[in-house]
């Protein structure tokens, strides 16, 4: 039976989008998703299903819009395609903790790295559905603004690399 992680965008951040953990396996779990883990309370979920990743996506969306009352957007990867995004790091030599990938479900539009805006001293590199961002120094205050990302979920590189790692060992 297929790996899935699915990420959640905006759940438990700045008091925003309140979903206990428990809740996020319970409908994981009324879905027939099997050998459901959460991973810190940020939206992070891994699971085995014999859905694929559309049917999969199809699903949690339903049920987090009936749970929240407005939609919740959710991005799945299988096992093998978080740990290609751990190995495709460009920036492996940058803190892990203030490097991140945006999870998109398309590829990144073409002009993506044209339209940031209030970039400082971060880097910032295209993936195949994701991108990259290595900041700086001075991450909690950044005024990066990347378009292409507005409706993607950030993880730091140590996240995705637990998220693998407990895909990993299912």
């Amino acid at each position: 039976m297929p790996i899935f992680i699915a990420l959640l965008r905006a759940v438990n951040v700045g008091g925003a989008g309140k979903l206990p953990m428990s809740e996020l396996k319970a409908m994981c779990v009324a879905e027939g998703f099997e050998k459901v883990r959460t991973y810190i309370a940020s939206g992070n979920v891994v699971f085995s299903a014999n859905k694929s990743e559309p049917q999969v996506k199809l699903a949690l969306a339903k049920r987090l819009t009936a749970y929240a009352g407005k939609p919740v957007d959710v991005v799945v990867r299988t096992v093998k395609e978080m740990a290609d995004v751990l190995a495709a790091n460009p920036f492996p030599d940058a803190p892990a903790n203030r490097t991140v990938a945006i999870f998109l479900d398309e590829p990144p539009p073409g002009d993506t790295l044209d339209l940031i805006k209030g970039r400082n001293d971060e880097e910032v590199q295209l993936g195949k559905r994701e991108i990259y961002v290595a900041y700086g120094a001075n991450m909690g205050r950044s005024k990066l603004k990347i378009p292409a990302g507005a409706h993607g979920t950030a993880r730091n590189i140590n996240t995705i690399a637990k998220l693998t790692e407990i895909a990993t060992s299912m």
